[in-house]
């Protein structure tokens, strides 16, 4: 039976990892730049085509975003201190819920296993937001988001060109649409230092493989739930417009 992922509580926790802001920048989806290096190892042949080891991981780690990317959106809505911000906080939600909800359709269709946490790193990522107030969390949220979303952008068009899956390929289309939204809302809030976003995405640190992958689930628990938030009245399958010059 799924369970929601407001309803864990403690689920996240947050060691102290000693990351500075520079290791936090690595991408949201992690382990995928080495996945995509291997598009042509077929792992398995399906009825939607086949399946590489490209492919499973994508869909592991578009899983493994939201299981931190959504609750980091719940604390951006609820403490960001400009509208801009808060706006950001609903959209990373939505997004990920929409992201999760085809993750968990397509995956017993794929035979592949789903984690219900996020890495380590990812889950630091969230604790080091939490660790700071007022405008501080805002420039250290947007610092983190808008470096791990910059970085996967690539690596999803990589996804899409390559693979044969029509249900890993539907996927990537909404990944893109989601995470183009994801950037623009985050450039919106007029914090985004794209000097040391492109260094930061160019230069990712080397962290040891149990600090990056999702830890599998235990056999028989209930997968965890991104609950969708239609409430919150914002699209982001279809990416939100950037801002128009204002008039002079």
């Amino acid at each position: 039976m799924p369970i929601s992922l407001n309803k864990l509580g403690s689920v996240f926790v947050f060691g102290a990892l000693g990351l500075t802001l520079t290791a936090l920048a690595y991408p949201a989806m992690l382990g995928i730049e080495n996945a995509t290096t291997n598009t042509s190892r077929i792992i398995t042949n399906t009825q939607y085509g086949p399946l590489t080891e490209a492919d499973r991981d994508f869909v592991v780690k578009v899983r493994a975003a939201g299981l931190w990317e959504y609750p980091l959106g719940e604390m951006t809505m609820q403490r960001g201190t400009t509208p801009e911000m808060r706006e950001a906080g609903k959209h990373l939600i939505v997004g990920h819920a929409g992201l999760d909800d085809m993750c968990r359709k397509i995956a017993p269709e794929l035979n592949v296993t789903l984690p219900n946490l996020a890495s380590p790193q990812q889950q630091q990522f969230v604790a080091t937001v939490d660790s700071k107030s007022g405008r501080e969390f805002d420039s250290t949220a947007v610092a983190i988001m808008r470096v791990t979303h910059g970085q996967i952008f690539p690596t999803i068009a990589k996804i899409r060109a390559s693979t044969q899956n029509t249900l890993v390929r539907r996927l990537a289309d909404l990944a893109n649409d989601t995470v183009l939204d994801h950037i623009t809302v985050l450039e919106n809030t007029g914090l985004v230092n794209i000097d040391q976003v492109n260094f930061q995405q160019t230069t990712p640190p080397k962290l040891p493989k149990d600090q990056v992958t999702p830890p599998a689930p235990q056999p028989g628990s209930p997968i965890v739930v991104l609950t969708p938030r239609p409430d919150l009245n914002v699209r982001t399958s279809a990416p939100t417009p950037a801002p128009s010059p204002t008039a002079g």
